[in-house]
């Protein structure tokens, strides 16, 4: 074993460890309550768990991918959906948006208190008529001498209500065509004039806070600009591949996690005097179902390697996205139908994962846009 392996185990024997004692034993009573408590993020900081992989000069440990991605992994495998969905905005988007695309003075103001869960980060794309569509997008920034003013609403935000961060995704230039002349802005929620909405209702991710957010006249001086102003498109476009990327890993953990629970359920339910396990519809469903993860498995950490060295092209990442929560949410239906009737209540695993797998094929780009996105590289 190689030292990287090594430590790489290492860190995840931790995040287990974690995930055991401090998360899965209170999270079902989270879903429940739909939201998880605010401390969580301060206990995920101190052990090292949020934003691994920011440079050691802005308070991270300056890790690779791999590490951020194991994180992610062992939330999922604890079939906790909701806040493995919660760390991927805080940890594997936002700030990546601002080390990747911030001034010095954001990111000696934000990324250290990001890691320690201090701050908790959202971002405000989704709009109610803007979507995947980020042509449509409604909220718009006005210049005022050193200022700008925000006004507009969004919706479907994960974090909406812990946030004390938000990247706000607003027009700031209302002649330019298309997607152009977005910029994106790092606001406080401590601003006046903002405000949340309600924590909305969902069928899947019930512990993940996600909300209404409006912006009523909202100053922000020119230094809350995160990249260049009418550049904002670029921004969003250009961290796709990191943030579809950590959603197919999260995709292919959760399925391993199912799939886990079930081969354990199989082995003890009986009927008709025998142990489900023994039917050879049972040996030939878990036998297709371990195939498809072990193959999206395989593609998956190609994708890591070719993240790590540069060279995901978008074809190659939205396969990715598309294919693996495909797969995920086929298995997750797989397991639950081996449940039976117990696989319909909410007192099984396997239900959780079930209804939480769903989201994976809509957010982060749909499984259609997906699909357009590849079809433009085989075609062209």
């Amino acid at each position: 074993m190689s030292d990287q392996t090594a430590e790489l185990q290492l860190f995840r024997d931790n995040v287990r460890r974690f995930m055991q004692t401090e998360i899965a034993p209170d999270y079902e009573q989270w879903d429940k309550e739909e939201i998880f408590p605010r401390e969580v993020w301060n206990k995920m900081g101190d052990q090292g768990l949020l934003a691994v992989d920011v440079p050691e000069q802005y308070g991270g440990y300056g890790t690779s991918f791999h590490f951020s991605m194991i994180i992610m992994e062992e939330i999922q495998r604890a079939n906790c959906s909701g806040l493995a969905g919660s760390v991927a905005i805080h940890s594997d988007i936002v700030a990546h948006y601002i080390v990747n695309h911030g001034t010095e003075e954001q990111k000696q103001r934000y990324l250290p208190k990001m890691v320690s869960g201090e701050i908790v980060a959202a971002l405000a794309m989704t709009e109610p008529g803007a979507g995947s569509d980020l042509q449509g997008i409604r909220t718009y920034a006005k210049k005022d001498g050193d200022e700008f003013v925000i006004n507009g609403s969004k919706t479907f935000i994960t974090n909406g209500q812990h946030c004390d961060l938000v990247v706000v995704v607003a027009k700031t230039n209302l002649e330019a065509p298309g997607s152009r002349g977005t910029t994106l802005f790092l606001l406080d929620t401590s601003t006046p004039g903002f405000q949340r909405g309600r924590n909305l209702e969902k069928i899947g991710m019930h512990a993940s806070d996600t909300s209404e957010l409006f912006f009523e006249d909202v100053r922000v001086p020119a230094s809350a600009v995160l990249g260049n102003v009418d550049a904002g498109f670029g921004v969003m476009m250009s961290e796709l591949q990191r943030e579809r990327l950590t959603l197919a890993v999260g995709a292919v953990a959760a399925a391993e996690n199912v799939l886990e629970e079930t081969k354990t359920y199989v082995k003890e339910r009986k009927a008709f005097g025998q142990d489900i396990a023994s039917f050879q519809n049972t040996k030939f469903r878990m036998a297709e179902m371990a195939t498809d993860i072990r193959i999206h498995r395989s593609f998956v950490d190609e994708c890591i390697a070719k993240f790590e060295t540069g060279d995901l092209d978008v074809a190659t990442v939205s396969m990715a996205k598309y294919s693996t929560s495909e797969m995920q949410g086929r298995v997750a239906d797989g397991c639950l139908q081996l449940h039976g009737g117990y696989g319909y209540m909410r007192e099984y695993g396997v239900a959780r994962a079930y209804v939480d797998a769903r989201i994976q094929r809509i957010y982060g780009g749909t499984t259609e846009i997906m699909k357009e996105l590849i079809s433009r590289e085989v075609l062209k």
